[in-house]
This record gives structure tokens, sequence and C-alpha cells, in this order.
């Protein structure tokens, strides 16, 4: 499982595109895998014969483990899991494959670093650091390769030996040996972090000195802490025949009365976010409901139009439009705070996130620099990130970097909400359900096109003044959408 970068540590293997014999190119996507930032296709970097999948579908992986073995010899696969003649310093390198055949040295040569060679195995949008420090190869139990010294060269059959080029610093994974800092692996590090255990105080019990899950449940249990999901078992490494179903599936009650479904992935690091920002950023929350009509004509008018011919045009791109103006009138509604630098930092750009429901959860992916784009432009960018994001297809990178979200509860037939920010905004803005209500227009009631807008900000960089002075921007030109033009 190669290391993605963004702080995360493992992947789950939603699907295999491939299984055991198959002949696989450099490049070919074998699998998917899903982060908790998105899902994200997985090209294999050989080519080869599939030897063997190591963990079925549904299977949730640490950064580092071999996922699939490939015989890049062009023999016939070894008996033997081709991972047991594997050196230990490339059993534990963050490669998406491991070759099914090795040359087998006559001593382990752990302590030499392959000089890199050919395609770096990645997943698509990332890279992996390279470094000359080396790892502390993973044991058996963990599900990865073992790390045992080889047996003499007659134990393996001869075939072409392929380097892993890539190595990655023992920090990386918790296991460096700098300034006595406790050794861990990355995800027992958050779960010490989420319950507030100093791993300095922890008394290890695993292997080579390594604390465990159950070492920092054990040091949390005196005092009382937040109810945490349960340490799942360690995935342990196998050969399968072929794709098994995926084991994320709901787990029902012996009685049917009560359905478990498993958090993880994108929903767990929304709930994550959520919280966090939450319980980071006070929430400050106002209205605005107002006559949109002239906007939805408007609407009416730009899809006969042949200007934007082709293209989708909906309440959402107008709304859109209406925020970068009034972002544009006031840029310090646009900014980011710097907890570990006490500094308010204004964003001189605008990366618009649009909040979209997908079956696997909520995700804001956000159309880069979209203040510069022309109504057409921003039509299209509107098209293609929320097609993606409903094919599942949205990508890590997409979703980074982000400045301000529109959320629009309205298609739900919801009125407004009070949002949650995005981490790292200062603002967020609701739009509700466009209704057909009795509203005073030019001095009589009359049946009107009727919305109301919600902005929740930040209150340590965004004071009442600004926000409402920007809400009501927002509000004043959906009502005469002119401004458009004499604003923008």
């Amino acid at each position: 499982m190669p290391d993605v970068g963004e702080g995360l540590t493992e992947a789950e293997i939603l699907k295999w595109y491939v299984q055991p014999g198959d002949t696989v190119e450099d490049g070919q996507i074998v699998c998917e895998v899903e982060t908790a930032k998105a899902a994200v296709e997985l090209p294999i970097p050989f080519d080869g014969t599939v030897h063997e999948l190591c963990f079925p579908e549904g299977t949730t992986v640490d950064v580092g483990q071999v996922i699939i073995s490939v015989n890049v010899g062009g023999g016939a696969a070894p008996e033997a899991p081709a991972a047991e003649a594997a050196p230990a310093a490339q059993a534990a390198a963050p490669a998406a494959v491991a070759p099914a055949a090795q040359a087998a040295p006559a001593a382990p040569v752990v302590e030499e670093e392959a000089e890199p060679q050919g395609r770096t195995p990645v997943l698509v949008g990332y890279g992996v650091a390279a470094s000359s420090t080396k790892r502390r190869p993973r044991k058996a139990a963990q599900g990865a390769v073992p790390a045992a010294p080889v047996a003499p060269a007659q134990a393996v059959p001869a075939a072409v030996p392929v380097a892993v080029p890539v190595s990655v610093p023992e920090q990386l994974n918790g296991h460096g040996h700098g300034a006595g800092r406790p050794l861990a692996k990355p995800p027992v590090r958050k779960l010490a972090k989420d319950l507030g255990v100093d791993l300095a105080t922890v008394v290890p019990t695993g292997p080579d000195g390594i604390i465990t899950r159950e070492d920092v449940h054990a040091a949390a249990a005196p005092a009382p802490a937040p109810a945490v999901e349960a340490p799942a078992p360690t995935p342990v490494a196998q050969p399968v025949a072929a794709p098994a179903t995926v084991q994320a599936a709901p787990v029902v009650s012996t009685d049917a009365r009560e359905t478990r479904i498993p958090v993880k992935g994108v929903r767990k690091a929304t709930a994550a976010a959520m919280v966090g920002s939450a319980f980071t950023a006070p929430h400050v929350t106002e209205f605005v409901t107002f006559d949109i009509t002239r906007t939805m004509k408007l609407v009416e008018e730009l899809k006969s139009g042949t200007d934007m011919a082709g293209l989708r045009v909906n309440p959402l791109l107008l709304i859109a439009k209406a925020v970068l103006v009034a972002v544009r009138r006031n840029p310090e509604i646009n900014a980011a705070w710097d907890e570990a630098a006490q500094e308010i930092v204004l964003k001189h750009y605008v990366n618009l996130g649009i909040a979209a429901a997908t079956p696997r959860g909520l995700l804001v992916p956000n159309i880069k620099d979209a203040h510069a784009q022309t109504l057409p432009e921003l039509s299209a960018s509107l098209s293609e990130l929320i097609s993606t994001a409903r094919d599942g297809k949205t990508t890590p990178a997409a979703m980074q970097g982000g400045t301000f979200t529109i959320t629009n509860v309205g298609v739900f037939g919801v009125d407004t909400g009070t949002p949650i920010l995005n981490p790292g905004e200062s603002a967020i803005l609701a739009v509700g359900a466009i209704k057909l209500q009795p509203w005073v227009h030019k001095g009589k009631v009359k049946p009107r096109q009727v919305t109301t807008l919600a902005l929740s900000f930040d209150h340590r960089l965004v004071d009442g003044e600004l926000g409402s002075k920007f809400l009501a921007d927002v509000a004043a030109i959906l009502e005469q959408p002119k401004r458009l033009i004499s604003w923008a």
C-alpha cells in the first residue's frame, strides 16, 4: 500500500480488477482503494503475472503492507508466498506491489538500499518520498512480509530480481530511534492523540518495544475518556483464489432489530473533521430571506440563449457567481486561521468548494481559482465537479485547499440550516429551497420565488459586520442579478 501523503496511514481495498494468473502491464489499474479522503484507482508498476492477492476486498490495510505480488520473471509462480524470499528492507517499503519472484541472496541484505530503477509505484496524483533511512521490517502477524533472514539461495527459484525503488524513513511510521521517541505505528499514535495519552508514559508490550493499541487503551483506562471506536484487528496477509465479497457490509444483530455499519473511509474522516471544526472554530450563523425571482428568470433566459448552449445552467451557477462577486467586495471573508502562528491568512484567490452527497458520504471538492473563471467556464467546472463526485472518482487533490464552501440543502426541500465550517475555511453558505410564496412586490402582495441563505462563519476572524455585509451582498446580487455586471 503506497504512502499517499496527507497524513493518511491506511486505506481500504474496495475492489480487485485482477486475479491470480492474470497478466498485467506497467500502468494497468489493478484495484480501487478508499482512503479517508477519496476512492482512488491504483496502477501496477510492473509487467508480469499476478501471483497472489494478499488481502480480500473490504480489508483495511496499513501503508507499507504488501497487497499484491507479481511474478516478473516470466516463469511459473513459486510454490511458497513470494514475500518469504524478499529482503526485509523491501518487505517494509511502501510500494503498491512486491514482485513474486526474487533472486535470494546468500545472506540478508537489510543494510543495502536499492538504487531507483524504472517507475516508482504511486497512487494517482501522489508521489512517494524517497529517503536513505532504513525502516524496521514488519512482523508477519501484522499482515506484512516476514522479515526473517532469507534461506540459502537454493530455496527460491531463480528469477530476474526487481528492486523496489523506494524506501521510507522509519520516523514516518513511528519506528524512529532518535531522541528516545516511543515506537508506535501512525494509527496507534492517532489513537493516543484522540484519547489524550502521552506515548512517553505508555509501557510497550509489542515486539521490539512497539506500543500497541491495547497499551494505549490500558493507559487511558484509569481516566474517563470519550467513547472511541473499538480497535480493529490487524489484517493478516493470506492468499485468496478470487476477490472476496466486500467485508465492510453492515453487520445485522441476531434479532434483526439493529444494523451496525462500520465507520471508515470518507465517512470516518468527515465525522472527525466536523467534530474538530465544531469545537475549534466559534461558529456564528446569520440568515437572510429574499426575492430571487429575477435570478430565476435570468436562469431561463440563459438556458434558451446561444452563449451557454450545451452547458448546465441552474440557480446554483448564479449563486456561485454571486458569492465570487461578494468575495471580491469583501475580501476579508476569504481567509483562514493559523492556530500555530496565531495569524489570519488572507487568501487572494478563491477555491470554491461545493458540498456533494455521494454514496460514500459527504465530499467537498473545490473549483481551483474560481474567481478567475467566466460564467461558461464556471458552469463547465461545476458540472465536472458534481458528476465526478457522484461517480466516486473525486481525487484527494480536488478536496484540498478550499477557501469558501457552498452547500445546497434546497435540493432536498429544506428551507435552510446552520452549516458547519469546512476545516481550514472561514465561512460556508447554505442555500435553501426556492419556493413560490406570497411576497410584497412594488407595494402589492404577489406570488414570488423566495429563498433563504444561511452563512456560518468563524468569529475569530470574521466579525458580525463583515459577515452581515457579505451575506447582504450575495442576497442583493441575486435580487437584482444585473449587479453581477455593475459590481464585478
